[in-house]
């Protein structure tokens, strides 16, 4: 029965971050059309909610245009390799707590991998890489396989950023498993301060921020893509529903590292009344995901993009030196 029911959770779960993606993609461009004192999507829909859906619903339908001289199994299999990744990291996020309960059983988290959380993160999101690399490689077009070589060498850049700068966190903690991680998150600093590893952790956050757009390709990092000089990067040459694949995989990264974020360092599920009502972890943990997502979109409408020399040289000569910092610092404070 247990696994019948973390099954359920597994299909809830991801019907909904799938789901969500639609709005996430409104979302921005509502945000996007404020920034720049236009109107934004107006006629599908109230508000122009439906929008994406239309445009879902056209991608749908639109001729498949497959060129010529490509590796055709390699071609159809990468984006499967792109979208399957971000949908199954969210498995081990959890969005309410251990007393959340249905019929007996846990319902805040598909699953607590207690010995292996993080790693099972960074194992799974890294499969992603692959999806870009292979589309790139198999397209063959020269824009295509820049975008390509730029996402790899991106990637084990900010992948490993990514993993250094949690380690104040599971230092910290003493746990790998994101559940106990937040449960570490509770106790307030000094009676007072709200116990999570932001303010514990600021260097090792902001890292992992920046780290993470580098991670979903969001601008100032979009360099895989870079409209102004590769087309469309990496899927230059896919169309109909291959390229929506690749565009739904975008956001549900997005989402997804929004949680991750949420989970590590603003306390996940916590929040006042959560001990007497646990449903209300839920929303504690959306409105935290959400005002995330919000703040990625709003850097994308802020900020330009960087040169691929300044971006490797940020990741290599900055930020590499200071996640270390953060190590031995946070290293010698849970020692002494």
């Amino acid at each position: 029965m247990e696994y019948v029911v973390m099954a359920a959770k597994a299909v809830v779960v991801f019907a909904l971050v799938s789901g969500s993606m639609p709005f996430i993609v409104w979302a921005e461009r509502k945000v996007m059309a404020d920034a720049q004192a236009r109107i934004g999507p107006n006629r599908v829909g109230p508000f122009g909610i439906l929008q994406s859906f239309a445009d879902a619903l056209k991608l749908i339908f639109k001729e498949d245009v497959v060129p010529t001289g490509i590796d055709k199994r390699i071609f159809y299999l990468a984006p499967i390799l792109s979208i399957i990744p971000a949908l199954i990291t969210f498995a081990v996020v959890p969005y309410g707590g251990p007393d959340l309960k249905l019929f007996g059983y846990p319902v805040g988290y598909v699953a607590d991998l207690k010995d292996v959380g993080i790693l099972y993160v960074f194992a799974v999101t890294t499969l992603g890489v692959y999806g870009i690399v292979l589309a790139g490689w198999a397209s063959n077009n020269k824009y295509s396989l820049m975008g390509a070589l730029r996402s790899s060498a991106q990637m084990i850049s900010y992948e490993i950023l990514l993993g250094l700068s949690i380690m104040g966190v599971v230092i910290g903690s003493g746990s790998l498993s994101l559940v106990e991680i937040v449960q570490a998150q509770a106790t307030p600093y000094f009676g007072v301060i709200p116990g999570i590893w932001l303010f514990a952790q600021p260097l090792g956050f902001l890292i992992f921020l920046i780290a993470s757009l580098a991670e979903a390709n969001r601008v100032p990092f979009d360099l895989p893509e870079a409209e102004s000089e590769l087309v469309a990067g990496f899927h230059t040459e896919y169309s109909s529903f291959k390229f929506a694949m690749f565009f739904m995989a975008e956001y549900i990264n997005l989402l997804t590292l929004s949680g991750v974020i949420t989970t590590l360092f603003l306390g996940g599920w916590l929040g006042p009344g959560v001990d007497r009502f646990p449903i209300l972890g839920v929303l504690y943990f959306s409105v935290k995901t959400v005002a995330l997502v919000y703040f990625f979109i709003w850097l994308r409408a802020t900020l330009p993009r960087l040169r691929y020399d300044q971006l490797m040289r940020f990741a290599w000569k900055v930020m590499l030196p200071a996640a270390l910092i953060n190590i031995f610092i946070t290293a010698y404070w849970v020692a002494r």
